[in-house]
């Protein structure tokens, strides 16, 4: 018997679709579209023989889904850290210190134009807390130089974090003593068959 997909079923299997897009994350991009077509393609198919409901049923947990997507692409090593990612997210945090930076010290220069409209000789700028350290503007005529305002070591450790965190290189550690202990109970039994 077939049935009609209302507006209600389309939008149960598209968050249904959607949920499992946000678990294949790890997958590559052309990856995970195929599967999200793949998938909505299935559950409208089946929604349209057995209902949304079933459908959904038969589908089974979405979690379990992206899990078996993940080991067929990955096999046992399973999720690998994301390089690309991490060194986008470093130089995020790099980029968006130098603005910071940059700006302080042209809004320094400004001031001490206002200040003065012929300024001469050297001025001292403390920098951004934690940021960057202090930096010395010269004013020679009409034009100005500055030297130092360089990243405190705080800036280098929150790009080292954010590549860290960004490229999930925790991924690299070796599976916890659970994982090592439910695998090596299972070989015996595997032996013996």
């Amino acid at each position: 018997m077939a049935h009609t997909l209302t507006a209600i079923d389309r939008l149960r299997i598209e968050y249904a679709v959607w949920r499992l897009d946000s678990l294949l994350h790890d997958l590559r991009w052309r990856s995970r579209v195929a599967k999200r077509r793949e998938v909505r393609a299935n559950l409208h198919a089946a929604a349209a023989d057995v209902g949304t409901t079933e459908a959904l049923r038969q589908l089974g947990g979405v979690r379990r889904l992206a899990a078996e997507y993940l080991a067929a692409e990955y096999g046992d090593w399973g999720r690998r850290p994301t390089w690309t990612t991490g060194a986008v997210c470093m130089l995020v945090v790099q980029f968006g210190s130098y603005a910071l930076i940059e700006a302080g010290r042209s809004a320094f220069t400004a001031g001490v134009l206002a200040a003065h409209p012929q300024p001469q000789g050297t001025y001292h700028w403390a920098g951004i807390p934690y940021l960057s350290d202090d930096a010395t503007v010269t004013f020679t005529g009409a034009g100005h130089s500055s030297l130092g305002g360089a990243y405190t070591p705080l800036v280098y450790l929150g790009m080292l974090a954010a590549f860290v965190a960004g490229g999930r290189l925790w991924r690299l550690l070796p599976p916890g003593r659970r994982h090592q202990a439910t695998t090596m109970s299972a070989e015996p039994a595997e032996r013996t068959r």
